[in-house]
């Protein structure tokens, strides 16, 4: 039975996951007033899973949160904030500008392909 509810919680998710699909039918001048605001929502939401889920998993495993968890901490989000500017170095924020090169679907691709990776990991 643990199976079956495993099954129907994937596809429910992976259901959910094609609501991206529906901002294909959106106005694109409607696009361009949200798209910033829902960047800024995703951001929040995985600052926010970080600081109140993983954080206090550490404190709660270790019994404190020490200086060198701050700094690896620290030097995490340091080191994917340079990995972002160096993949996306120069990038434009409107839609037609072709001065510009456009990496996201590679790093959208080479980000996938690495959740994935260590997703297999931790199941196996």
């Amino acid at each position: 039975m643990t199976i079956f509810y495993v099954l129907v919680s994937v596809f429910i998710i992976s259901i959910l996951s094609l609501v991206g699909v529906a901002v294909i039918g959106i106005k694109e001048q409607t696009l361009r007033k949200v798209l910033l605001f829902l960047v800024a929502f995703s951001t929040g939401a995985l600052i926010g899973d970080a600081f109140l889920h993983l954080i206090p998993e550490i404190v709660e495993e270790k019994g404190a949160f020490e200086i060198s968890d701050s700094f690896a901490l620290l030097a995490g989000i340091l080191f994917f904030f340079a990995l972002e500017k160096f993949l996306r170095w120069r990038h434009c924020h409107d839609i037609e500008c072709m001065d510009h090169p456009r990496h996201l679907g590679i790093m959208n691709i080479v980000g996938d392909a690495f959740h994935n990776f260590i997703d297999g990991v931790l199941i196996a």
